[in-house]
């Protein structure tokens, strides 16, 4: 028999699954440490972070004090940021060929065509390190041309060859410098993150394969402990690792009908970049098996004010792979323009990336979405959207030219 799970969580293993992003976890633990501190500020509950083991995955534990319980928290970062950085280690002729390449990928495929009927928001910002790549040269053509045009003004043939001599070091120069300031336009960091799935199709590098893998053993280990419930988060690029992750691990037959509740809370996801792709056969295989199952809970929330996410976009029916039993994932929206004041949302509207890090972030005036609550609560991630219907301007029909999946 099933163990009862308990209606109040005394402990809870959080494993924190990022997206494709080449910072060391300590940033995420300094969000949740400040962004905890104002939400327990403005919902009137106690919160307090404390040093959690580094080896094998970086992490902390949380003290909190909520709805009159108190509730242990070990969060984990389950880190991949070193095979981030690895596939942005291309030079400035290397991220261009990326760029050719990426673009025909989307467009030759028809997958671009299909994605901008869901939100333009996520396709605009796929378009934009092209865009801003593609000024960058430009800029960089326009000097070479001045210089060399100059220097054939002012000395003929002479002066021409001079000029487009130093029209070629200019060239290269502020190309560099672009590349150098990129922390500010973010063109090869966004470049870099759509080419990484493009350049298989939608398939995962064996590196990130392997890498799953022990992510999924970390998480077998903790559903082997007394924790009440083990709640697995995958934000941006890091919801569509936790599909196929999760999926494995009950394939295998890892997840005891007598252990710690399983939930699944997907945010801010971006999974039609990748299931629309031709090879994603994994993806959308793994999308199809975990739609279908019992063993755990799977809550995605998104919010349209995320220009960077396919809000509201059921990615299991709109990847073309919903089955007849499907339960899989409850989507709702984070409601960006209710949970945050006026001015608030005046503030960070068009601060695209820092929204894209909204739902691990404060809101100051909170709806039913609560990070802290969710990872800190007393309650299950059932228990507490046991009652919530999915949203109703959803897209949950299908929209991608590929759905094959894996046998």
């Amino acid at each position: 028999m099933s163990r009862a799970h308990p209606r109040s969580v005394k402990n809870r293993q959080v494993f924190y699954i990022p997206g494709y992003d080449p910072i060391h976890p300590r940033r995420y633990r300094e969000l949740y440490r400040k962004e905890g501190r104002d939400q327990a500020a403005i919902s009137g509950y106690d919160i307090t972070l404390n040093p959690g083991e580094t080896k094998p995955h970086y992490g902390w534990k949380v003290d909190a004090r909520i709805d009159g319980t108190d509730v242990h928290a070990d969060v984990s970062v389950l880190v991949w940021s070193d095979i981030v950085r690895d596939s942005m280690d291309a030079s400035i002729v290397g991220t261009y060929a990326q760029l050719v390449r990426t673009a025909w990928i989307y467009i030759g495929s028809g997958a671009l065509r299909r994605l901008m009927r869901l939100r333009k928001g996520p396709v605009i910002a796929a378009l934009y390190p092209v865009g801003m790549l593609l000024t960058q040269l430009l800029v960089a053509l326009a000097l070479w041309y001045a210089l060399f045009a100059v220097g054939h003004g002012l000395a003929g043939g002479v002066g021409a060859v001079i000029g487009a001599a130093m029209g070629l070091a200019a060239f290269i120069a502020i190309l560099r410098w672009f590349k150098a300031k990129d922390g500010k336009f973010f063109a090869y960091y966004l470049m870099h993150d759509y080419a990484y799935s493009a350049a298989s199709r939608g398939a995962n590098p064996a590196p990130l394969e392997a890498r799953m893998k022990s992510f999924q053993d970390a998480i077998a280990v903790a559903l082997q402990s007394d924790v009440d419930e083990v709640l697995v988060v995958g934000h941006s690029s890091g919801a569509h690792l936790g599909v196929s992750i999760l999926s494995d691990l009950i394939r295998d037959g890892r997840v005891p009908t007598d252990g710690p509740k399983l939930s699944f809370l997907s945010l801010g996801q971006v999974v039609p970049m990748v299931s629309f792709l031709s090879d994603a056969h994994r993806l959308r295989g793994d999308l199809q098996f975990l739609s279908a199952r019992d063993e755990l809970t799977w809550v995605d929330v998104t919010a349209p004010g995320d220009g960077c996410a396919f809000a509201l976009c059921d990615p299991v029916s709109v990847s073309g792979v919903a089955p007849d039993g499907k339960r899989w994932p409850l989507v709702f929206s984070a409601q960006f323009t209710q949970s945050l004041s006026p001015e608030r949302w005046a503030e960070l509207r068009w601060k695209f990336f820092r929204l894209h890090f909204q739902y691990l972030c404060a809101f100051d005036r909170p709806l039913d979405y609560d990070y802290f609550q969710i990872t800190a609560g007393p309650k299950t991630l059932a228990e507490r959207y046991a009652d919530r219907p999915p949203s109703k301007s959803r897209i949950d029909h299908a929209v991608s030219k590929y759905t094959s999946v894996r046998p």
